[in-house]
């Protein structure tokens, strides 16, 4: 949120040099922060705080147009939405999300120790492990897919408002929207046609279910297997350490998958706004 806020109260440079030449001061649009596609009671706090929390959970309503964020303060929520709803939970999504990257971690952790690892008292074998790796790259998958069809072909480039960097930001938010069950949007991109209607439709049917069902296999693998008593070599879970390594293996693995299509999107925006581009 201080991100989002940060990027929101600074406010586009460009907006602030054209007021030199209007009748605004410059200051006065320099102390407003950014109010495009914000209502003023709910100001520029208000509306990056609702930003952040309805896409850290399932809630998806917005109380101001993300389409109108700077391109920082855009890319806060589309983070969020990346990390597949594990930061608070989302609603049927967040507790299965959040026990993949813990598979993860322990894993990890078990490689780090020499052990097998093991959670609640079960061994984590090569089966868990793949299961849990089939949900982590069924989510980019699909988003980056039809984010890279949708920017390469005329049937969903002629969707896109916004020429540019930020075009590419309105596709892949549509999409990482629609796989982690959302439902909020970045308001530009004209979605109501034959391609984005089926192509968003698909990305939610696997968002739900294609996720669901390597966890379910997970949880069935689990309950046949018999408790392991803790030792002295078991890898405590409940610790400060295992809740760095558990955050670590998020941001890590969000990073990886995520940071290249955020390089083109979001990232590029922030730099060629400072440098006075305009498209």
């Amino acid at each position: 949120m201080t991100t989002a806020y940060w990027a929101e109260a600074r406010g586009n440079p460009l907006v602030t040099s054209a007021a030199q030449h209007g009748s605004q001061h410059p200051a006065a649009v320099q102390a407003t922060g950014n109010l495009e596609g914000k209502e003023v009671r709910f100001g520029v706090a208000n509306s990056a705080l609702f930003a952040t929390v309805t896409t850290d959970t399932s809630c998806g309503a917005v109380n101001s147009m993300h389409d109108s964020f700077t391109p920082l303060g855009g890319m806060v929520p589309l983070i969020n939405l990346m990390l597949s709803e594990v930061i608070f939970g989302g609603v049927g999504a967040g507790m299965y999300g959040m026990l993949v990257f813990v598979i993860l971690s322990v894993f990890i952790a078990g490689l780090m120790v020499g052990r097998t690892p093991e959670y609640l008292g079960k061994k984590i074998e090569a089966y868990d492990v793949k299961m849990a790796m089939l949900v982590i790259l069924i989510f980019p998958l699909v988003i980056l897919v039809f984010t890279a069809i949708s920017v390469l072909y005329s049937f969903g480039t002629s969707a896109i408002t916004n020429p540019g960097p930020h075009g590419f930001s309105q596709v892949l938010y549509a999409f990482t929207s629609s796989v982690a069950n959302n439902g909020s949007a970045f308001g530009g991109i004209s979605g109501n046609t034959l391609w984005y209607n089926t192509s968003l439709g698909m990305a939610m049917l696997v968002g739900r279910f294609m996720m669901i069902l390597p966890m379910l296999a997970i949880a069935g693998n689990l309950a046949g297997k018999k408790q392991t008593p803790s030792t002295l070599g078991t890898f405590p879970v409940t610790g400060p350490l295992f809740t760095v390594l558990l955050i670590g293996v998020v941001v890590i693995v969000g990073a990886l998958t995520f940071f290249p299509a955020l390089s083109l999107g979001p990232i590029l925006e922030h730099l060629l706004m400072t440098a006075g581009k305009t498209f």
